[in-house]
């Protein structure tokens, strides 16, 4: 088979049917958690570069700008916004580690570069890490949703059927193309809560690193983002304490998560009805909630300048 023309290759291993792996900065990238997962893996796991997609086709550099760095002796080299793969053997079998910016142009092109990826090495299965902003209130464990459109995956492996429909990202596209090359895929998505989702979360991070290694029957390194944890939750708790209504917000939240509620799940006493959103998003029938999140988003936005990390 003919290798994708987008990719540049820089080692020739010899990977025994590789899962692969994607995360993408961006839409499907609420408060950093897919893409720091995947650097977390990347680091923990020991990455070694593989190839890389050239972004000249795939990417506007007015949107996602290119980056300059000058070296010890100040010479000045741009840094492209590029998708990188890296492998990795684990216990359970190769993996190709794939992480970058969710292109701008020509999606199903570029879709074609992974596929073929995929085809080059006969892997036997595509995983996605996305993020979602939720109704979900930081102090308690990371909710990770596992979807998936196999029968027998979704059996294997305890995971849900999507039943979204609407607009999609690159993962979505990606998952399309799967299905039609006939190849299993994967979507796992960690749920970030929605009234800090300017705050970057190691914590959904680590979680979606336990899903996956659990997936690919390999170790979690969650110990390389530990610190990070405890400094978000202790940020995140500043921000709660320092505001009587989020308090108060907050702890309904813990109540509905202690009481077994999860964010698939759908309340119908008319305080809090929650449905699964594969945009990034949790759709709640709760006016208050809602103003009270935006009003939270926008003190964020002042707190740190205005950056969206999204």
């Amino acid at each position: 088979m003919a290798l994708p023309e987008h990719v540049r290759w820089l080692s020739k291993p010899s990977l025994v049917q590789p899962t692969i792996v994607t995360a993408f900065t961006g839409w499907n990238d609420a408060a950093d958690a897919a893409s720091t997962a995947m650097r977390g893996l990347v680091e923990g796991w020991g990455g070694r570069r593989l190839a890389e997609i050239d972004p000249e086709p795939f990417t506007d550099f007015a949107t996602i700008r290119p980056q300059v760095r000058l070296d010890e002796s100040s010479r000045r080299t741009i840094v492209w916004p590029t998708v990188g793969l890296w492998h990795v053997p684990t216990p359970g079998g190769d993996v190709i580690l794939v992480l970058g910016p969710e292109p701008s142009l020509r999606w199903r092109l570029f879709t074609e570069q992974l596929i073929g990826v995929a085809r080059h090495f006969d892997a036997p299965m595509l995983v996605t890490l996305g993020a979602l902003l939720a109704d979900v209130p930081h102090s308690r464990p990371a909710q990770i949703i596992g979807t998936a459109t196999d029968q027998d995956v979704i059996d294997r492996h305890d995971l849900q059927r999507s039943r979204y429909e609407g607009p999609i990202g690159i993962v979505g596209v990606l998952h399309d193309a799967c299905a039609t090359e006939g190849i299993p895929s994967i979507s796992l998505w960690a749920a970030v809560p929605a009234y800090a989702s300017q705050v970057p979360s190691p914590k959904a991070a680590a979680a979606l690193i336990r899903r996956l290694a659990d997936l690919v029957g390999a170790p979690a390194p969650v110990s390389v983002l530990s610190d990070q944890v405890h400094r978000y939750e202790e940020q995140v708790n500043s921000i709660v304490s320092d505001d009587d209504d989020l308090a108060a917000y907050v702890e309904r939240l813990e109540r509905l998560t202690d009481s077994g509620i999860s964010i698939d799940d759908e309340v119908d006493d008319g305080q809090l009805q929650i449905d699964f959103d594969e945009t990034g998003g949790i759709e709640a029938d709760d006016a208050d909630a809602s103003t009270l999140v935006d009003e939270v988003e926008q003190f964020l936005r002042e707190q740190d300048g205005g950056s969206n990390p999204r």
